[in-house]
Parts: structure tokens; C-alpha cells; sequence
């Protein structure tokens, strides 16, 4: 399994609008993608902060979903709601329950 990490600040008056673009739209869009596997997404109130977590099956369905414009597409969504550009980070999933 792999993992697309991604790391995000958002204004705090836009925490919650990231999270309601997330949950209703790129999370749905994700289960439709080839191989996606799972998703969590980590929020910090206090200082804007969020990371999301994707879970891919292969290293080949992550690579393919950012190939293909996908990853790029839903960063989209979020376009005037972060305050930096996010910083994306690829992993295996070296443990898991």
C-alpha cells in the first residue's frame, strides 16, 4: 500500500470550508480512482494546519492518479482557500494494523 501525503495551511476562517471541500467532493471523487484504498484527513483549529492522508493499493495506482491530472483537479477545488501552496509527499505504507 502507499500513501499520497499532503500538507495544507488554510486561514482559520477557512478551515471548515476546506474540510466541506474535502469531505464533499474530493473524497467522492477519490473512490471512483483506480486502487484508492482509504483517506484521512488531520485538522489543527488553532493554527490552520491540515494533512491528508490518501491510501493507495499500488505505487502504480498513486502515480497513476497524479498522471493523469486527477491530483491536480481537485487541488483545484481548493483554489483561494489556502495560504501557501501545499506540499505533497509520496510514501509505502511500511506498517499497518
Amino acid at each position: 500500500m502507499y500513501a499520497r501525503v499532503t500538507f495544507v495551511q488554510t486561514p482559520l476562517d477557512k478551515v471548515d470550508e476546506a474540510i466541506s471541500i474535502m469531505r464533499d467532493h474530493v473524497v467522492p471523487a477519490s473512490e471512483q480512482e483506480k486502487g484508492f484504498h482509504g483517506f484521512y484527513a488531520l485538522a489543527d483549529r488553532e493554527t490552520g494546519k491540515g494533512i491528508s492522508i490518501f491510501l493507495w493499493e499500488t505505487e502504480a495506482d498513486m502515480i497513476a492518479a497524479e498522471s493523469s491530472g486527477f491530483y491536480l483537479q481537485q487541488l483545484a477545488r481548493f483554489k483561494g482557500v489556502f495560504s501557501a501552496p501545499p506540499v505533497r509527499e509520496l510514501y509505502e505504507v511500511s506498517v499497518k494494523p
